[in-house]
């Protein structure tokens, strides 16, 4: 029989290293925070490394796992900012970069809920804006992305597709809902180059266009 892109094992292409999987493993022990998958995971690496991105934030810090593939594609010395309301997942997520090899003046971890952390971040001074926090707030996220990154910047929104990997809980009418809304916007905003991957839960990119 012919071999389909679905016998290849795309999360095993690039196997994830000690740090990783003591992330992941470390997740499923607190609950409440999903690490990406390893392609998603491989994805948002690339869109940093083929950016060059130098400064990214994060929404939903997690315990790291996301973190560790980002700052992996950005530049050497580059600064990612990740924002949680859980201090035990930043904690967490600390650990996991140290176990990486990353110094402390690589990251920096803000505790708080997003929308209130979000404003006080620098207008256009962010290359990739990755989200992955609470999908009712996405279309926030996106005002807001939309503020934070320079002219050929990139926001990544993760689950857009939700319910499609079997590794996720269920989602809600309202997830869905928000979900479906977000997809729209982003495909009709004219400052926007809009790209829908279905990669795990379905990955949500948009290049803004310089003005």
């Amino acid at each position: 029989m012919p071999v389909t892109w679905a016998d290849i094992g795309l999360d095993d292409f690039l196997p994830e290293d000690e740090a990783l999987i003591g992330a992941r493993r470390h997740a499923a022990e607190v609950g409440g925070a999903t690490p990406v998958t390893p392609l998603t995971g491989a994805v948002v690496r690339f869109v940093a490394a083929a950016i060059g991105a130098r400064s990214v934030v994060e929404i939903g810090t997690g315990c790291g796992a996301s973190g560790i593939w980002l700052l992996r594609g950005m530049r050497p010395g580059a600064v990612l900012t990740t924002v949680d309301v859980e201090p035990e997942h930043q904690r967490l997520a600390r650990a996991a970069y140290l176990v990486a090899g990353f110094a402390a003046s690589r990251y920096r971890l803000i505790g708080g809920l997003a929308l209130d952390v979000l404003p006080r971040l620098a207008d256009g001074a962010y290359d990739l804006v990755f989200c992955d926090a609470d999908r009712l707030e996405n279309g926030e996220y996106l005002t807001a992305a939309m503020r934070l990154l320079r002219p050929g910047g990139i926001v990544v929104f993760n689950g857009v597709l939700p319910g499609s990997s079997a590794t996720e809980r269920l989602p809600t009418d309202a997830e869905m809902t928000a979900a479906a809304e977000l997809r729209e916007q982003v495909r009709k905003d004219e400052r926007l180059i809009p790209l829908l991957l279905p990669v795990a839960n379905g990955l949500l990119a948009a290049a803004k266009q310089a003005t």
